[in-house]
């Protein structure tokens, strides 16, 4: 029986265990529907994401307007690699991404991203809860999650700008 992993979420005085998650909203100057392509462009990801090596494609299908997607990532810092693998779900009509892991170096990894247009842009909702297998590896993604989340998302939105910029003199 393993050992649950300690939080500081105390509930009548005992210590439990707790995923970390994050989430954020923001509303950003790009169509929502450009920012929903960015994100599900996943072949992309190891061009513009950081920490982001590799990704292999290993099936795609559309099922009732959804296109489905597993795909092997592996990700690094410095001379850490892992490998894992995510079924995604994008609902373009929905605006909506969901990703799980079904296999690698989380025991649970789910995020999602919702694109919601606002104004002259759009406001993105985004989610991600995960567990790595190893204790050692949660504690240490858990201690800088945020600012690797922020620095992620971050980098979707440069993308959307310097994509914006290039299609900028098609449209005039």
């Amino acid at each position: 029986m393993e050992t649950p992993a300690i939080s500081s979420t105390p509930i009548a005085g005992v210590y439990t265990w707790r995923m970390p998650q994050h989430s954020e909203s923001r509303v950003v100057p790009y169509d929502a529907d450009l920012m929903f392509a960015i994100v599900a462009d996943v072949e992309r990801y190891p061009e513009f994401l950081p920490w982001v090596v590799s990704l292999r494609v290993l099936s795609r299908v559309k099922d009732e307007g959804k296109d489905i997607i597993v795909a092997e990532m592996q990700v690094g810092f410095s001379a850490l690699r892992e490998r894992y693998t995510s079924r995604i779900v994008m609902d373009p009509a929905a605006r909506r991404i969901d990703v799980r892991q079904v296999h690698g170096v989380f025991r649970e990894l789910d995020n999602s991203w919702r694109f919601t247009p606002e104004g002259k842009g759009c406001r993105i909702d985004f989610y991600v809860a995960f567990e790595f297998r190893s204790r050692l590896l949660s504690a240490i993604a858990g201690s800088g999650m945020s600012l690797a989340v922020s620095t992620m998302t971050h980098a979707f939105e440069e993308r959307a700008r310097k994509l914006g910029l290039k299609e900028a003199p098609q449209k005039t």
